[in-house]
This record gives C-alpha cells, sequence and structure tokens, in this order.
C-alpha cells in the first residue's frame, strides 16, 4: 500500500494550479494580438461567406432536416472551429517550445510536481485559450442573431469539451515531437477538417465512403454538437458526440503523462 502511495505521489501531487498560475503570469509578457489572432480568423469566415455569399446561398438544410439560413448553418461550425484553434496552438506550438527548448518540464520536475500535474495544468491553460476565442465568437454570433434557440446557452459547455479534447490529444502528439517540420504537420491536418467537416456545405454532397471518413474525424463531431445546440435540434446523437471528446480527453491525459514520466523521470 505504501509503494502504491508512494507511486501515485510521484505522478500526481495535486498542484495543477501552480503549472497554471505560472503559464498564465507568463501570458502577461507576451503580445495580446499574436495570442487573439486565432479567434479572428473564423470571424472573417462567417462575415465574409456567411453574410456576403450566404446572400446568394439563401437556406441550407442540417443534418436534422432544418432549414436555417447559410450564415447559420456556418457560424455554429466556425464556433467550433475557433475552439479548436485555440486549444491546438497552445498545446502544439507553446508545449513544443517549453518541451524542446525552454526545458521548462525538466525543471517543474525536479520539483514536488508530478508528470500528471504538469499535463493537467498545460492542457487547462489551452482549454482556456479556446474557451476565450470561442466564448468571443458566441458574442459575434449573438449580435448577429444566429443563435437560433434557447438552447444555444449549452453551446459554451460544449465548447468547454471540445477544446478539452482537442487540447488533450495535442499535447500528447507533441511529446512525440522533436523538430519543428514536425509541428507544421499539425496545421497541415487541421486544414482539411477545416475545409471539409461539413463547415460550409452538408456533408451529404459527398460520397459515401468520404462521408465515413469525415464522420471519423473530431472537427466533425464538434461541429454537429454545436450545430445542434445552437439551432435546437437536440437528438440522441449529441451524446455520441460528446462521448467522441471524451475518449479523446482520456487518451490525451494518460499519453502525456506516461510522456512526460518517460521522458524525465527514468
Amino acid at each position: 500500500m505504501t509503494a502504491v502511495r508512494a507511486q501515485r505521489g510521484a505522478l500526481y501531487a495535486g498542484n495543477t494550479r501552480a503549472v497554471i498560475h505560472r503559464g498564465l503570469l507568463a501570458t502577461r509578457s507576451t503580445n495580446y494580438l499574436v495570442v487573439f489572432s486565432g479567434f479572428f480568423e473564423p470571424v472573417f469566415y462567417l462575415l465574409s461567406l456567411g453574410i456576403g455569399f450566404g446572400a446568394l446561398v439563401g437556406t441550407v438544410q442540417t443534418s436534422t432536416g432544418a432549414e436555417v439560413s447559410y450564415a447559420a448553418y456556418i457560424a455554429p461550425a466556425l464556433l467550433a472551429v475557433s475552439a479548436m484553434n485555440g486549444a491546438v496552438y497552445d498545446s502544439t506550438w507553446n508545449v513544443f517550445f517549453k518541451l524542446n527548448y525552454a526545458k521548462l518540464y525538466q525543471g517543474m520536475l525536479t520539483t514536488s510536481l508530478g508528470p500528471l500535474d504538469v499535463a493537467l495544468g498545460e492542457i487547462l491553460l489551452a482549454l482556456l485559450r479556446g474557451a476565450m476565442y470561442a466564448v468571443g465568437f458566441m458574442v459575434v454570433m449573438q449580435v448577429l442573431g444566429l443563435n437560433l434557440a434557447w438552447t444555444a446557452l449549452l453551446a459554451l459547455p460544449a465548447v468547454l469539451v471540445i477544446a478539452f479534447g482537442f487540447a488533450s490529444v495535442g499535447m500528447a502528439i507533441t511529446s512525440y515531437f522533436t523538430t519543428f517540420q514536425q509541428v507544421e504537420w499539425v496545421t497541415f491536418i487541421m486544414l482539411p477538417m477545416f475545409l471539409f467537416s461539413a463547415t460550409f456545405y452538408p456533408i451529404s454532397v459527398y460520397p459515401h465512403v468520404i462521408q465515413w471518413v469525415i464522420q471519423a474525424l473530431p472537427l466533425w463531431h464538434g461541429v454537429e454538437l454545436i450545430r445542434g445546440v445552437t439551432t435546437g435540434a437536440l437528438s440522441p446523437m449529441l451524446w455520441v458526440h460528446l462521448g467522441y471528446f471524451g475518449v479523446m480527453i482520456a487518451v490525451g491525459i494518460v499519453v502525456a503523462t506516461r510522456r512526460l514520466r518517460a521522458l524525465f523521470l527514468r
């Protein structure tokens, strides 16, 4: 029993807040324009395509059969993209620099902190950035009248789940990277997910084989989840989407923790 407790103590010291506090202090010295840059991209897409191109498209049918304006169709998808951007950028580029150049985690793990403290702290910091992007985008949606039902209030916790999932997996994957060129592959993967995950047009336009591929991607589940709550089209499939991100969160945290332990606590 004593050995088990000692092992658990080495893994988790219950001081995740110290990692978060350090990250927030470091953010004060950064260029806030860089921090907020990920928020503006989906807003520009919404204004240019949702309002401009949307005037030509008219209405679009969602996967549940509801007819909504084109702007109201792509806005929830862009909200999910906003959460993904904030979480992924923070859990990949920032984590990679801290891991391989600043040697920050190596220093942290020489203290009483365990690898689970560090992993959770960094993932929650990325979650905070993703949530910040998403809340700002939700305000834009509300101003434009694109939240079509009172259930749009559920979009905020849904966005947190999405950001948590991407942040967890993002950090886990980044722990295997050794060069900046490898990190750039994350952007390469995010781009097709952004373009093809039923973001700008229904998934039904694709051949069935391509539809299966898209439905295996995490962003599609995020898009469908947010689109369901913002349009009021609640269905049992929303639980499937939530379960998908639950698996992402669990796998990401476990892998990131094990990788930090293997790298620095040999």
